[in-house]
């Protein structure tokens, strides 16, 4: 089979030009991520902004983001195949729809943004104590939910140019976002220098600053993405056409995706309460750990997920959903296989090396100005979500196949398992426990509920995709292949641990300067064992990916080790 028969080829490098983008937005996330932490801290000051600035891209997955991110795709890609106008009416339908849906929408969310404060906060907050906290909260709500216009019409655009074949604006976009973010938090420091107090409310002048600020990063990253509609064929006229237009199919397929939504984000509610409790409870001399802590920790650990999952997901999705137009159900399944080897070896290495890396990574990352006091409570809620990574990933790919095959009604049960099991271990891990592990027990019941979800999932669409040949799903040899990676990532990970011991003990710890060398020192001998062990074993998506390299190299570097 030629690599254009096969597709593989071709989904590893669109794969790797979204990697590309969002590696280099993720390190612009880092740098706003270190200046956020040097500003805010970690405890009750920075808890309020974190919340106030999360809660509307919460809101956004809760009412637009599964239709747009799941099911949307698969519909523009049947209409661009199907439609004689080559899906021009629909796509048009769909940005107007969307756009007066959630301008209704942002505006009744930031009208009643004391009401929707009241959902995500713990009981602390309505305390006479706290009422100055909750009055800062909410106006830093009011400035930053307009947010959840921008984030849907950033992923309808975004979606609209994946089904078009031009996966490389979406995942570089985001850059604009950081890049605003970093000059606002450049300019806060400047003006009001890192909190001198960790549990202190904000003035209106900070509140207008940090709110409106990250407010206008949102909308530079969706207008970045409009030029390139046009260069992908979309002439957008205002439509309202709805009749026979098929968004009626669509929402009848999100109607599932919208009660997924709303099971996952009832769990996510639940964590952040428990998490606001969390710092709330704390004080200056015994500390919390809460909701900052644990989505920064979150976000560290993403970045492998959004550098190879999503991307390999993005990639294969249009694939996967003419597969299932085609009514080649055991194509899916060969599809979802291969690209779960392809991201478990990526993901692998990460996943057994984030636990020796976590202290170093907080520092150097997290270790700045108000946080530097107290930037090891950040080590152990990064070192312990690498199994939830793990069990994340796979749950993540198996229910693109689902998506593809239009089956939102098992995707929202399979969240119903995932759902209920994160609420009950929340609740069960930190009952009765010091505010200081908050943070690490709500990662921990992460953990548990994937690893539940991720067995239901692979466990159904393997059976989804089994028919008279055979499973899609190959279980024996997914299981042999994920030993053979076990067994390059096992020793290549002892080598890097090997690697830090020995220059911690040359040239110590004290200074930061020596902590990135250490750091990429870690990783590059943990890769470079990994691959050749790998090769050895015949892990054949190592060989793909060095192909992939190889194939981008100059000429006189290109030739095979």
């Amino acid at each position: 089979m030629s690599a254009d028969e096969s597709g593989r080829p071709s989904v590893l490098s669109s794969s790797a030009v979204m990697a590309a983008g969002t590696i280099v937005s993720r390190l612009s996330g880092f740098v706003r991520g270190a200046l956020l932490a040097a500003a805010l801290g970690q405890f009750l000051h920075a808890e309020l902004f974190t919340i106030a600035n999360t809660i509307p891209n919460m809101l956004y997955i809760l009412l637009a983001g599964g239709i747009f991110n799941a099911v949307l795709v698969p519909q523009l890609v049947r209409a661009i195949e199907r439609d004689p106008d080559g899906g021009e009416r629909y796509t048009n339908l769909v940005i107007t729809v969307a756009a007066l849906f959630l301008a209704g929408v942002t505006a009744v969310l930031v009208i009643f943004a004391p009401l929707v404060m009241q959902v995500f906060l713990s009981e602390q907050y309505f305390t006479p104590e706290y009422d100055e906290h909750r009055a800062s909260i909410i106006d830093l709500a009011r400035y930053c939910l307009p947010q959840v216009f921008f984030y849907g019409m950033f992923v309808l655009v975004g979606q609209i140019l994946n089904a078009r074949g031009r996966f490389g604006p979406m995942m570089w976009a985001p850059i604009a976002n950081n890049l605003i973010s970093v000059l606002v938090l450049v300019g806060y420091l400047v003006v009001f220098g890192p909190t001198p107090d960790p549990y202190a409310p904000y003035s209106t002048q900070q509140e207008m600053v940090l709110g409106i600020g990250s407010t206008l990063g949102i909308a530079a990253q969706l207008a970045v993405l409009v030029p390139f509609l046009r260069a992908a064929g979309v002439r957008y006229r205002p439509r309202f056409d709805l009749r026979g237009s098929g968004l009626g199919h669509t929402l009848r397929l999100a109607t599932w995706t919208i009660g997924f939504i709303i099971v996952n984000q009832i769990a996510y509610t639940v964590v952040v309460r428990i998490a606001s409790s969390g710092v709330a409870a704390g004080s200056v001399d015994d500390a919390g750990t809460g909701y900052t802590v644990y989505s920064q920790a979150f976000l560290l650990m993403m970045v492998p997920h959004s550098v190879a999952t999503v991307s390999l997901a993005t990639a294969i999705l249009p694939r996967l959903s003419r597969s299932a137009a085609a009514g080649d159900l055991r194509a899916v399944g060969r599809e979802v296989d291969h690209t779960l080897r392809t991201a478990l070896t990526l993901i692998l290495p990460f996943v057994l090396l984030l636990p020796i890396v976590a202290g170093p990574v907080v520092e150097v990352v997290y270790g700045w100005g108000a946080a530097a006091p107290n930037v090891e409570v950040y080590a152990p809620s990064l070192a312990l979500f690498a199994p939830g990574l793990l069990f994340f990933t796979v749950h993540y790919l198996v229910l693109r196949g689902f998506y593809a095959l239009e089956q939102t009604r098992t995707v929202f049960w399979v969240q119903c398992v995932v759902a209920s099991v994160n609420i009950a271990a929340a609740v069960a891990y930190t009952r009765d426990i010091d505010p200081i592990d908050t943070a690490p027990r709500l990662v921990l019941a992460y953990a548990t509920a994937y690893l539940a979800g991720s067995i239901v999932s692979f466990l159904v669409l393997r059976r989804r995709t089994t028919g008279p040949e055979g499973p899609g799903v190959d279980l024996r040899g997914l299981a042999g292949a994920v030993g053979r990676m076990l067994a390059a990532a096992v020793p290549a990970t002892a080598a890097a641990y090997g690697v830090r011991v020995g220059l911690e003990a040359w040239w110590g710890t004290d200074l930061k300067v020596v902590v990135v060398p250490t750091l990429v020192a870690v990783a590059l001998a943990q890769m470079l064992v990994f691959v050749v062990l790998a090769r050895r074993l015949r892990v054949a998506e190592v060989e793909e990916m060095v192909g992939l390299v190889a194939r981008r190299l100059p000429g006189r570097l290109r030739r095979s080790p």
